[in-house]
């Protein structure tokens, strides 16, 4: 059975971003597919540091929930990712986490299913959305929509729930994300290889 991962980048476990990932999973369930949710909880994330050591070892020198997931990262057909908006931004602690976690395994994520999902009382959500799909898509990752902008509005759960559009707009993305990870997974059954890409071309603009 096919997985996907989702990360929950809010310090509220249960909070209004939980509430819209529990749509999308439960309707990835309904489609099939085995769903995890990873909380990051409250103590601080690491930042990257540059060190260069997980090209060494292809793990991270901070041995937290990084190391965790790129352990099972082989696992999972799509990653899911999910943050209240803080001043027109995602979470502090999601953008250290998935600073560390690409750094470490971008490599690994081509060919998966990607989204992020985000959540605010009332602004700054379509600047979240953009940010977090830039991990995406430098990472050969298949970015899944929806019928409008993955994001649900309310300051708190109970109020979140009554944002009918924004959870219809979870359960489209669920949907999206079963349809194109057993789309990929027929065409792999039929013979169809996934891409060949050509070895990475990295230009320094300033030149010597």
């Amino acid at each position: 059975m096919s997985k996907v991962l989702l990360i929950n980048g809010s310090p509220h476990e249960f909070g209004c971003t939980y509430t819209a990932l529990k749509e999308v999973a439960d309707t990835l369930e309904k489609n099939g597919m085995e769903t995890e949710i990873l909380y990051l909880g409250t103590k601080p994330v690491a930042g990257c540091i540059a060190c260069g050591k997980c090209g060494q070892t292809g793990r991270c020198v901070f041995d937290d929930q990084v190391n965790r997931v790129l352990d099972k990262l082989d696992e999972y057909s799509g990653i899911v990712v999910g943050s209240p908006v803080y001043f027109a931004g995602p979470t502090g602690q999601i953008c250290a986490f998935l600073d560390r976690l690409f750094y470490c395994g971008g490599g690994r994520m081509a060919g998966k299913i990607a989204a992020s999902v985000v959540s605010c009382r009332r602004g700054g959500a379509s600047a979240s959305f953009d940010r977090l799909n830039k991990y995406f898509s430098i990472s050969n990752m298949h970015i899944a929509g929806s019928q409008y902008w993955n994001q649900i509005h309310g300051k708190t759960p109970a109020q979140a729930v009554k944002d009918l559009e924004g959870l219809q707009t979870m359960r489209t993305l669920g949907q999206n994300i079963a349809w194109l990870i057993k789309s990929i997974e027929a065409g792999e059954a039929a013979g169809l290889a996934a891409p060949e890409y050509e070895k990475t071309q990295i230009t320094n603009f300033i030149q010597d």
